[in-house]
């Protein structure tokens, strides 16, 4: 694949932004760790707490969490898939504030919470987070496959819509969460059942 860990980001463009835990160890000890993350990374798009608190699936209605100075004209998340010691974002940077921004606020918080609830110290992420940049529609297309036939690489589930911490449910079922701006992917797939179809004949074997 081409333009592995770009660090250019430019408006208008969409990346494959990566990382796992330091060591490879977990970055997800539980289902509030899930919660907490996407959660968080709501903020960083520019929803409120009220928005997110809606969808029961994030939702921390007691959470006193502050990521302010973003907006939801800025980005916009197409996809992600969230593993025990790594994660997977699909995120299209609309105007001049670079995604490295959204990145380091969103990992910040995320392993302050971390810290703080496991009573640890030290780097919870690996190194720096990793950019592909998306330079064509078969590279976008499969970018989303592999994002979200994840969970069955890793024998997790058998369909990718029995894993519920991936934006896959989204795109095929009724499940709607806010965070996710789905129309776009569906585009370029061509409709429902062109995704599901694409998505589910994607050789897990495969990798990055």
């Amino acid at each position: 694949m081409n333009n592995r860990d770009f660090k250019k980001f430019v408006p208008k463009s969409i990346y494959h932004i990566y990382n796992r835990g330091n060591n490879k160890e977990k970055i997800f000890f539980d289902e509030q760790d899930y919660k907490a993350f996407l959660f968080r990374l709501g903020l960083c798009l520019g929803f409120n707490e009220e928005e997110l608190n809606k969808e029961k699936s994030i939702a921390m209605p007691y959470s006193r969490i502050r990521i302010t100075g973003t907006d939801k004209k800025d980005f916009k998340l197409h996809a992600f898939c969230l593993m025990s010691n790594h994660f997977h974002l699909l995120i299209e940077q609309v105007g001049n504030i670079p995604i490295s921004n959204l990145i380091l606020k969103l990992c910040t918080s995320y392993a302050r919470y971390i810290n703080l609830k496991h009573k640890r110290i030290g780097h919870i992420f690996q190194d720096k987070f990793k950019a592909v940049l998306i330079e064509d529609n078969p590279q976008l297309m499969w970018t989303s496959a592999y994002i979200h036939m994840n969970p069955v690489k890793n024998g997790l589930v058998k369909n990718p819509e029995e894993y519920k911490w991936s934006s896959y449910q989204n795109f095929v079922s009724e499940r709607n969460l806010a965070i996710v701006y789905k129309d776009f992917l569906l585009s370029i797939f061509g409709d429902q059942k062109s995704f599901i179809k694409e998505t589910l004949s994607f050789d897990v074997k495969g990798g990055l």
